[in-house]
C-alpha cells in the first residue's frame, strides 16, 4: 500500500487532470473498444482510482460508472504503479469474496495508468466470465493500450486548458467551468478568491535579475502550498503570472473566512521568503461576490483581482470587493487606455510653464515644462493622478519623449520670437531606465540647433538611488554634453550625504512642502536654512519650489536661496500666456525704474 503521503500526491494529481466524474468521451470509448476486440473479451475499462472508489472514464460491457474501491484489482494496480493479471478471481485469496468475483467475474488483467511524475491514476484493465491466461505479448498490447490513453488524457489535458509550469488549469478552463455550472442550473451566490503570490513590477524586476527559471520554480511551489492549504476538494486554477484562484461556496461568518484568507496569505509569504533565492513577497487576496448565471465570469475575476489590489495598496493580506474601489480601478484602466489614444492623436496633451525666477535679479531666467490633459469625456485629469499610472507603465518612455519634443518645439518657437528661457522637463526612472535615453536627447537637441544649456531635465531623489549605477552613468553623459540636471523634490527621498558629494548634478530643487508655510514656520525655517547652506557648499545651485507670498519669497533671497518658483510670483501659464506675462513683468520693472 502506498504511503499517505504519496496517496494524497497521487489524489491530488488524478484531481488536478479533472477527469473524474466527466461526461463520455469517444476518444477514450474507442481505446477500450479496441482492448475488447483484441483480447476477445466482453468486458474493458479504464478505471481511475479515487480516495474510495473505482470510476470508469470508459467501459464496455459494464452497466455501472463506479464500484468500491475495497478489494477491487485496479486498486493494487494503482497502489503499486504495476501491471497485475489474476487468471483466475475464484482461486485469488484476496479477490475471491470481492465484488467482482461474487458478479461473476474469473478474469482480470490491468496495466497502469501513469502520469509523466510517476502518479498511477488507475489501470486499463479488460475482464471475463471464464479464467484464461495472458501471453507476454497480450501483456505488452495492454500495456501499450495503457499509454495510448496517458496520451489522450495529456492531448486533453493540455489543449489551452492548463497552464505548462504548475500544472493547474488555466484563465480559460475557470471561465469554461463558471459557464458550465451556469448552464447546468448549478447557481447560487459564491464567491472568488484571488491571490496575487507578487506584484507586477516585482515580477518583472525578479525575471530581469533572476530569469524565468526562479520565477517558475517560485510559481510550483506556491501551487503546492495553496492546494496543500485549501485541501483536495478545492480545484485551484492558475489564472495571471502570479495569479491562482478559486471558487468559494457560500459562506457564514465573513470575519472568519478572512482570517482564513489572510492566514493562508500569511504561510504563503513565511514560505516562499525563505525560499532558497530569497524574493521581497508579498501576497495579497482579493475576494469577490460570483452569482454563477448572473455575473459575467469576466466580471468576477475582475473584480477578484481590483480587491486584491486594493488589499496591496491599503496594506492588508485580504480585501472584499468594494463597488467604490472597483469605481477608482476602472478609471485608472480607462486613464491609462485613453492615454495610448492621447498620444497618437497629441490633440488633448498640451504643455504650461511655471516660471523660474532669479532672486538676486528678480529676473525670470528659465520655467518648469508642465504637463496638462483635457479628456474629451472626463475633462481636465490632474498630473498627480495620471503620472504615477503611467509610470508604472511602458507608457512611461513615450510620454517623457513627446514632453521632450513639445519642449524642444517651443523653445525654438520662443528663440525665434528672441525670447530666451532654459526649459526644465520632469523625467522618471523609468525613463532612465532607457539604455539610448542620453543618446536621444542628445541628438534631439543638437538637431533642432538648441544649446544644451537652455534645456535642464528633472529627477526625484528616489529615482537616482534606484538603479543608481545606471542612472548615474546617463546622468554624467547628459551633463557632458552640457545639459544641466536638477534633483527634484529634494529633502523630500533619502540620500546620504556621501552620495550627495558625488552626486551628478548641477541644481537642487527644495520640494514645496518645505516652502509653503515657511513664514510661519520656526523649525521648517531651521531645515530650510540648513538644506540651502548644505547644497551650496556641495556646489549645488538651489531652486526653491512653493514659493507663495512675498514674506518666503524675501527670506530665500536674504539666506541667498539663488531661484523660487511658485504662484506669488506665476502659476503655470500656456505659451502665449507665458509671452504676455514676461511683456508685462518687464514693462512693470521699466516703469519701476
Amino acid at each position: 500500500m502506498a504511503t499517505l503521503k504519496s496517496e494524497d500526491e497521487r489524489l491530488h494529481a488524478l484531481k488536478q487532470l479533472r477527469l473524474l466524474d466527466t461526461p463520455p468521451a469517444e476518444s477514450f470509448d474507442r481505446i477500450t473498444r479496441m482492448a475488447s476486440q483484441l483480447f476477445d473479451l466482453p468486458i474493458a475499462a479504464i478505471s481511475l482510482t479515487d480516495s474510495d472508489r473505482q470510476w470508469f472514464k470508459s467501459r464496455v460491457g459494464v452497466d455501472h460508472w463506479t464500484i468500491p474501491r475495497d478489494r477491487a484489482p485496479c486498486a493494487e494496480v494503482a497502489d503499486t504503479s504495476g501491471s497485475l493479471v489474476i487468471p483466475d478471481l475464484m482461486e485469488h485469496p484476496s479477490y475471491r469474496g470481492s465484488l467482482l468475483a461474487r458478479s461473476g467475474i474469473r478474469f482480470y488483467a490491468g496495466a497502469p495508468l501513469t502520469t509523466r511524475e510517476g502518479f498511477c491514476l488507475g489501470a486499463m484493465c479488460v475482464l471475463g466470465p471464464e479464467p484464461r491466461q495472458v501471453s507476454q505479448q497480450e501483456q505488452a498490447v495492454l500495456i501499450d493500450l495503457a499509454a495510448m490513453v496517458m496520451a489522450q488524457v495529456e492531448l486533453q489535458h493540455a489543449f489551452g486548458r492548463v497552464d505548462a509550469i504548475t500544472g493547474l488549469p488555466n484563465r480559460h478552463q475557470l471561465l469554461e467551468d463558471l459557464h458550465d455550472q451556469a448552464a447546468t442550473g448549478n447557481g447560487g451566490l459564491r464567491h472568488l478568491a484571488l491571490v496575487e503570490v507578487m506584484d507586477a513590477l516585482k515580477m518583472s524586476d525578479a525575471l530581469r535579475v533572476l530569469g524565468v527559471g526562479v520565477i517558475e520554480d517560485l510559481m510550483r511551489e506556491a501551487t503546492r502550498v495553496i492546494s496543500s492549504n485549501l485541501g483536495l476538494s478545492t480545484q485551484v486554477y492558475h489564472v495571471g503570472a502570479a495569479q491562482f484562484a478559486w471558487i468559494v461556496p457560500s459562506f457564514h461568518g465573513e470575519a472568519m473566512f478572512e482570517d482564513r484568507l489572510g492566514n493562508l496569505a500569511g504561510t504563503l509569504h513565511n514560505h516562499l521568503s525563505s525560499a532558497p533565492v530569497r524574493i521581497a513577497l508579498n501576497p495579497v487576496i482579493g475576494v469577490a461576490p460570483l452569482a454563477v448565471g448572473q455575473h459575467l465570469a469576466e466580471d468576477a475575476i475582475r473584480m477578484a483581482h481590483n480587491a486584491a489590489q486594493e488589499a496591496r495598496l491599503t496594506g492588508h493580506s485580504v480585501s472584499t470587493y468594494s463597488m467604490v474601489a472597483d469605481d477608482h480601478h476602472r478609471r485608472r484602466f480607462r486613464l491609462l487606455s485613453d492615454m495610448r489614444t492621447a498620444l497618437v492623436s497629441g490633440q488633448e496633451l498640451s504643455l504650461v510653464y511655471q516660471p523660474r525666477i532669479a532672486l538676486s535679479t528678480g529676473d525670470c531666467i528659465g520655467a518648469e515644462a508642465l504637463l496638462r490633459w483635457q479628456h474629451p469625456e472626463l475633462g481636465a485629469v490632474s498630473p498627480g493622478e495620471f503620472i504615477p499610472l503611467v509610470e508604472q507603465t511602458d507608457l512611461a518612455g513615450p510620454l517623457t519623449a513627446w514632453v521632450m519634443a513639445e519642449a524642444i518645439r517651443q523653445i525654438v518657437a520662443w528663440r525665434n520670437m528672441a525670447i530666451d528661457l532654459a526649459i526644465s522637463v520632469n523625467v522618471s526612472v523609468a525613463n532612465l531606465d532607457q539604455s539610448e535615453f542620453a543618446t536621444d536627447l542628445i541628438g534631439q537637441l543638437r538637431k533642432a540647433g538648441i544649446r544644451p544649456s537652455a534645456f535642464e531635465i528633472e529627477v526625484t531623489e528616489s529615482a537616482l538611488i534606484k538603479n543608481r549605477m545606471h542612472v548615474e552613468e546617463q546622468l554624467r553623459a547628459i551633463r557632458s554634453a552640457g545639459i544641466r540636471v536638477a534633483i527634484d523634490d529634494f529633502g523630500t527621498g533619502y540620500s546620504s550625504l556621501s552620495y550627495l558629494r558625488h552626486l551628478p548634478a548641477d541644481l537642487v530643487k527644495i520640494d514645496q512642502s518645505f516652502v509653503r508655510d515657511l513664514a510661519d514656520d520656526p523649525k521648517g525655517q531651521t531645515l530650510v536654512r540648513h538644506l540651502i547652506e548644505m547644497s551650496r557648499g556641495l556646489g549645488f545651485r538651489v531652486v526653491a519650489e512653493g514659493v507663495e507670498d512675498g514674506q518666503a519669497y524675501e527670506i530665500l533671497r536674504a539666506w541667498q536661496c539663488e531661484e523660487a518658483q511658485g504662484y506669488w510670483m506665476s502659476p503655470p501659464l500656456a505659451p502665449a500666456d507665458l509671452q504676455h506675462w514676461l511683456t508685462t513683468r518687464v514693462s512693470s520693472r521699466n516703469e519701476a525704474a
